[in-house]
């Protein structure tokens, strides 16, 4: 069985999760206390050096510790690893800009702002900052997603997975979804997808 390190409320956990549900994988989850500093104790580093979650242990203890990565392994075969080599090279396109230009500013403006709101203030200038670079990556998502029904081909993928697990929860940063009717309408078709599960269920075992 599969062993996901996680940690509540994480986009990146949040899509491994995802995949492994939708696609019948047994796995067991171990929740890791990010906010407690758990994931610079011994104990965690000695089960991964990196200090990061998700972690992913595989039935065979070898392990991958970057969530896209994950997502790629897991899909591997199914109909939820893109086809050919264009879609291929569209979700690691799209996928890359998750991690460069949706997570990064999404995730922290999320973080200071619903997750550890006592800091809001402190992180006030960030925030902006954040807020500014995560509407302008949301606008080109937007406009991506205005003619098609998912981010790589025309089938739902791990790119969508990628992409839906920081910006379902984007209003939790500050941002305002309703100025991008392209990915309201796209979050609705990734809920609806078979065995879909929110974010906010928590489950030791599926």
């Amino acid at each position: 069985m599969h062993t996901l390190y996680a940690t509540l409320g994480s986009g990146n956990c949040y899509k491994i999760e995802l995949v492994m549900h939708q696609l019948g994988i047994a796995y067991r989850t171990e929740f890791v206390d990010v906010l407690s500093g758990e994931t610079r104790q011994a104990d965690y580093l000695a089960i991964n050096p990196k200090g990061t979650v998700p972690f992913l242990r595989l039935p065979d203890k070898r392990t991958i510790a970057e969530s896209n990565a994950m997502l790629w392994y897991l899909a591997s075969g199914s109909d939820l690893a893109p086809k050919s080599p264009y879609d291929q090279a569209m979700a690691v396109e799209w996928m890359i800009f998750e991690q460069t230009r949706l997570e990064p500013n999404i995730s922290p403006a999320r973080f200071f702002t619903s997750i550890v709101p006592a800091r809001r203030d402190e992180k006030r200038q960030a925030i902006m900052d954040w807020q500014r670079k995560g509407r302008e990556s949301l606008m080109l998502l937007n406009n991506h997603l205005r003619n098609r029904d998912f981010v790589a081909g025309n089938s739902y993928s791990i790119a969508d997975i990628a992409i839906y697990g920081y910006v379902h929860v984007a209003d939790e940063g500050g941002f305002d979804l309703a100025v991008y009717p392209a990915i309201k309408a796209w979050i609705d078709r990734v809920a609806s997808t078979p065995s879909y599960i929110a974010m906010n269920i928590l489950r030791a075992a599926a």
